[in-house]
């Protein structure tokens, strides 16, 4: 609900959220005393998700395109984050994203393994560096000619990583 709420206006006040979802806000406000918290529970709840999504997107595609799908979601997902403007600039904000980067370079590098297993990409990429060179998703302009630049890019991307001759 809130996900949903923050997607929509970052700007939702928890009073909002809390009549979305059916609560008082009282309740809403036990659980989460400020906007931040709520939005950082969130968050930290999407990531999760994400890393824990690997096995099922490894499972319905070949090793290679799962690479491409999970970070597509992963760029879509850092888009709307960035989206939640001021409420994520603090120390203590700062402090729950960055304890969320060892997750999700674990997800890269189980993904790069499936893909090196395959013979799609290299053995010995380093993970926290795969996910450094695909931030340009994230970064492409909205619409369908970002879609695209992203789409070329990517391709650029995974000729650097396959393996040499």
């Amino acid at each position: 609900m809130a996900h949903d709420a923050f997607t929509e206006d970052g700007a939702t006040s928890l009073n909002t959220i809390a009549k979305r979802a059916g609560i008082g806000p009282g309740t809403l406000y036990r659980h989460f005393p400020t906007r931040e918290a709520l939005i950082l529970a969130v968050y930290r709840h999407d990531v999760q998700r994400l890393v824990d999504s690997v096995p099922q997107v490894l499972a319905g595609h070949p090793p290679l395109e799962a690479f491409r799908v999970w970070f597509h979601t992963l760029a879509r997902y850092v888009r709307l984050k960035h989206g939640l403007g001021e409420a994520l600039h603090n120390a203590a904000v700062q402090d729950s994203i960055n304890a969320t980067y060892e997750p999700v370079t674990g997800a890269v590098a189980g993904l790069l393994g499936a893909c090196v297993e395959n013979g799609d990409l290299r053995a010995g990429l380093d993970a926290a560096d795969v996910l450094l060179v695909m931030g340009f998703l994230w970064r492409v302009a909205p619409g369908e000619d970002g879609a695209e630049q992203a789409d070329r890019i990517m391709e650029l991307v995974i000729d650097g990583l396959r393996p040499r001759e």
